[in-house]
């Protein structure tokens, strides 16, 4: 393999060849996530649940067989096979540095990472790494394994000191792997939410601190390439990836840019094209979706107008469709992403799906209903979607938790203020109150599941992660095939 590099607007290999980075991230594997793993509340807090329920060894135990049949050789070969050319892959920094020894680096989580990029290599699929949930939270959000829903990373030094301390380490590792495309430094950066996630971070009241996100982005690329002088550096926009208008021009050689471009049309539910009613405030809601309105937000998005303005590369890092929606609307939901990825490649972007592998709500490879994984924690399921504690997935109507949430929403707009985003006040207020609070309260229902079975047990049920007993998302397959101009996949679950 070529150690990739940038051109003007081009990613290129070594040689010159034009690459185009073409692929899907491996969420829910060194960054678990509720929604893509099946259980509630933070990565973190339920590891520190399943200790205290079910003990020490037994829970190492399940996590380590977890992570090994979630994500391995099977799982790269078919990722091949439809003509990827690149995975993106979510970490967490607590599966290398512990907060009570900083600076201190675990071997056993690189040697985990280690296995996979040497597997990607064999396969010649390149690496983009990407620390999805940095020391002291870099956004509010379950997604950077944060649970205090308060971000402390952009004003604390020790913080800052150890994210720099860490990407140094990355860099001293894998200087001179070709394999790897790059670093993407940090996942959906939100600098101006200190005391919160309160209802100014989406849309028009939201203020970015670009002096702030500036003079760090400069401190990482430049420790870095005292480090590692050759490899891409990924940065993404402000406002989880959206906001790029006060980042400071390119300052250094190789540096990419990084949008995330979700929209209702993938979400719904609503036909498509037609009238989305999306109830996540990180997407819009309530107007008409079609091919040109695609083409338009995509165009006035400020990543897409900061790569023109700049004459950068762009790669769109997440972007995806959920398909734990009505049935008859899940070819409504491949539609927008057959639109949504063939605007991307009329403008050479980069893209990567959210996300590969999950219990079945967006990935391209899902669990098997009957598996012995989701039959075992079906009461679990239960609960989730009684309290609908997985923000991501489609909120589900009619719930009495859901509702109270809605009203609470509806009455603080007439209390406070009524000019507030309903939208976000509502995601806001189900975040804090049913993913993080609630999901926490059922974190121990999980672990008792495990907590009476023997480490052979709980091995042949985590077996259900592993690819060939998995299925394949084949309305998914197709659209991405068809945008990788590669009809040939013959790579099955169980082959």
């Amino acid at each position: 393999m070529e150690l990739l590099q940038v051109e003007k607007n081009k990613i290129i290999s070594s040689l010159g060849k034009p690459m185009q980075l073409r692929g899907t991230c491996i969420g829910g594997w060194m960054n678990m996530e509720d929604f893509i793993n099946g259980y509630t509340g933070t990565e973190h807090a339920l590891r520190h649940t399943m200790v205290e329920t079910i003990g020490k060894e037994k829970a190492t135990f399940l996590f380590d067989r977890l992570l090994h049949y979630f994500f391995g050789e099977d799982d790269i070969k078919f990722i091949k096979s439809w003509g990827a050319t690149a995975i993106r892959i979510p970490l967490n920094y607590r599966h290398f540095e512990d907060d009570e020894a900083p600076f201190m680096y675990k071997e056993s989580g690189f040697k985990r990472l280690d296995k996979i990029i040497d597997l990607c290599e064999k396969h010649e699929l390149y690496v983009i790494l990407d620390l999805h949930a940095v020391q002291g939270f870099q956004n509010t959000h379950w997604h950077s394994d944060n649970d205090v829903r308060h971000s402390f990373f952009w004003h604390d030094k020790t913080y800052q000191d150890r994210f720099v301390a860490l990407w140094e380490e990355f860099a001293r590792r894998y200087n001179g792997r070709s394999v790897i495309a790059g670093y993407n430094i940090m996942n959906e950066p939100c600098v101006n939410t200190p005391h919160g996630d309160f209802p100014h971070t989406f849309f028009k009241n939201y203020k970015p601190d670009w002096e702030r996100m500036n003079r760090i982005y400069r401190r990482i690329v430049e420790a870095i390439r005292e480090i590692d002088p050759d490899h891409i550096i990924f940065l993404e926009g402000d406002n989880y990836s959206k906001l790029f208008e006060g980042l400071e021009a390119p300052f250094a050689k190789n540096l990419v840019y990084s949008s995330h471009n979700y929209t209702a049309a993938g979400f719904g539910p609503g036909p498509y094209p037609g009238v989305a009613d999306a109830k996540t405030a990180r997407v819009e809601s309530g107007k008409h979706w079609d091919l040109d309105v695609q083409k338009e937000v995509f165009n006035s998005h400020e990543g897409t107008q900061f790569a023109q303005e700049y004459n950068v590369p762009l790669w769109v890092g997440e972007f995806g469709s959920v398909y734990n929606g009505p049935e008859n609307e899940i070819s409504d939901r491949l539609d927008a992403m057959d639109d949504q990825l063939g605007i991307f490649e009329e403008f050479g972007a980069h893209w990567t799906t959210w996300t590969y592998k999950d219990v079945g709500v967006m990935g391209l490879v899902t669990l098997d209903p009957e598996s012995e994984y989701l039959q075992k924690i079906s009461s679990i399921f239960k609960m989730k979607h009684a309290l609908n504690t997985d923000d991501w997935m489609i909120w589900l109507p009619g719930f009495k938790a859901r509702q109270s949430v809605e009203e609470l929403a509806t009455h603080l707009e007439e209390v406070v203020n009524p000019e507030m985003s309903h939208s976000f006040n509502l995601s806001s207020l189900s975040q804090a109150i049913l993913t993080i609070y609630a999901g926490a309260l059922i974190q121990p229902e999980y672990a008792k599941i495990f907590k009476d079975l023997s480490e052979e047990e709980i091995d042949l049920i985590m077996q259900s992660f592993a690819f060939k007993y998995c299925k394949i998302n084949d309305g998914l397959l197709n659209v991405l095939e068809k945008h990788t101009n590669n009809k040939n996949s013959s790579i099955k679950v169980g082959q």
